[in-house]
């Protein structure tokens, strides 16, 4: 089916159509090129050597093209290694940006197969939270940041999105130097599209909408204010709830996902968690009655306390989206 492109029209003035989030949801997405995930040896008759690495590629390096040809799956990248005969292949890959070349020459394993010492992967997944979606439109936005690669920290490219049910079946605990992390597994079916990963969170629209949504007054980053708030989520019970916060340290100039300090006070969820945990980024946070931001990070000495994102910094990066 075809599909346009046309304006996104949520804007702080028009609050009254947002719902607030609260629950958790799956998303897989395919990216933009293959990502380099990471370098190894390659164990030969004369020694462990790594043509990847000789070559200038690093870890989190986006390969978007070999020998000219754009490539968009792992498979692909593999293949053209395995059968290259030992030929040099001439690689264009994006490093923070900016578009480089590398020849990359693959060698014979122990066994005769061709390899370059890299591993390279095309999609990628995750547990977040929904911040907020419009009931009439469906479009809604999570997690509160991107989803960067584990090695690079730089933003995953999008192409394509599925957002996916979630059932979460239990809680690792956060302490002092460990972050902890809701554990849940991804359902089969499929509730929506990812169109955009971001530093300020993941935007789509969700085809089957929470059940119970209400809407919520927002308010703008000149209207926060230092003092109690609280953190909608969802546990591994499955039951959303608000839990007790307070909000300090806020940053009015911030344009990113760190726009002040929240810590959880609440002492239910300080036992469950520890405080704040993986999969509960993207956790609305809401202060007298009105939606104010989102949880983005925690705090890795101390799992109390975290980062949250002005809800305004949110909506001001909604993308255009897509209409059928």
């Amino acid at each position: 089916m075809a599909a346009v492109m046309v304006a996104f029209t949520v804007t702080v003035s028009a609050a009254g159509n947002l719902c607030a989030g609260g629950m958790p949801f799956g998303v897989r997405f395919q990216t933009d090129g293959v990502i380099v995930a990471g370098l190894e040896d390659v164990a030969t008759d004369k020694g462990g050597v790594c043509p990847a690495k000789d070559a200038g590629i690093k870890a989190g390096d986006l390969i978007t093209a070999a020998n000219g040809k754009k490539v968009s799956s792992a498979d692909e990248i593999v293949g053209l290694i395995s059968g290259c005969g030992g030929k040099e292949i001439r690689l264009t890959y994006r490093r923070g940006g900016e578009e480089k070349t590398a020849r990359l020459t693959p060698v014979a394993d122990k066994k005769g197969a061709f390899r370059a010492g890299m591993w390279v992967r095309d999609s990628a997944a995750g547990i977040g939270t929904v911040t907020f979606y419009d009931p009439d439109t469906g479009e809604f936005a999570g997690l509160g940041h991107g989803i960067c690669d584990s090695e690079s920290g730089e933003l995953i490219p999008l192409v394509t999105g599925r957002v996916t049910d979630v059932s979460l079946f239990g809680i690792e605990r956060g302490v002092a130097g460990t972050p902890g992390e809701l554990k849940g597994y991804f359902g089969s079916k499929i509730i929506g599209n990812i169109c955009k990963n971001s530093v300020t969170g993941v935007y789509g629209t969700l085809s089957k909408l929470p059940a119970g949504g209400e809407a919520i007054e927002i308010a703008t980053r000149g209207e926060i204010k230092a003092g109690e708030a609280v953190i909608r989520c969802t546990l591994a019970d499955g039951d959303m709830r608000d839990y007790s916060a307070v909000i300090s340290e806020i940053n009015r100039r911030s344009r990113d996902n760190k726009s002040f300090i929240i810590t959880v006070t609440d002492p239910a969820l300080i036992e469950r968690t520890g405080g704040i945990v993986q999969g509960m980024s993207g956790s609305p946070i809401i202060q007298d009655g009105r939606l104010v931001g989102a949880v983005t990070h925690v705090m890795i000495n101390d799992p109390s306390r975290g980062y949250g994102i002005f809800i305004e910094n949110m909506i001001e990066n909604m993308p255009a989206r897509m209409a059928a």
